[in-house]
């Protein structure tokens, strides 16, 4: 198993917590980002740049990706591209993604879409609050250890 963190847009505290999880787990953790990236100093732990452009690092995470490994990521079009190559997807708010959930969310993000493109404004997202932070977390515990036993 693997874990690979669409780092550009994933908060520091949620990488922060995967980078314990990598150590207490012995689990390979690699971040793709179209920036440089501090990480620390661990041989777990990887930061892969790819060049700046629309959905380049998403690309190299579908093209890296093994069936039964994790990717941390909440953009939609990359989850549904990940499950499909049987691996995990766990949002850094700490929503799994499963194949049956990941229709609906590709249908609501077309309509949000195309709501924007008409000029209704829908706001962005919460920040990441201690509970998202908490939820993320108890998540990544129960895939690793459910993904430890199979």
């Amino acid at each position: 198993m693997h874990i690979w963190i669409d780092a550009d847009a994933c908060p520091n505290p949620i990488k922060e917590i995967i980078y314990r999880a990598s150590h207490r787990k012995q689990i390979c953790v690699t971040l793709v980002a179209n920036q440089r990236l501090t990480i620390p100093i661990s041989p777990l732990i990887k930061m892969r740049q790819v060049d700046k452009g629309f959905d380049i690092a998403d690309n190299e995470i579908v093209r890296l990706v093994a069936a039964n490994d994790l990717v941390i990521t909440s953009d939609i079009p990359l989850a549904a591209d990940i499950l499909n190559k049987h691996a995990y997807v766990l949002t850094p708010r700490g929503e799994r993604y499963t194949l049956d959930s990941i229709k609906e969310r590709l249908v609501m993000r077309d309509f949000m879409e195309t709501m924007r493109a008409s000029g209704i404004q829908s706001g962005g997202p919460a920040p990441l609050s201690s509970k998202d932070r908490e939820q993320f977390a108890n998540q990544l515990d129960r895939l690793l250890s459910t993904l430890d036993k199979g």
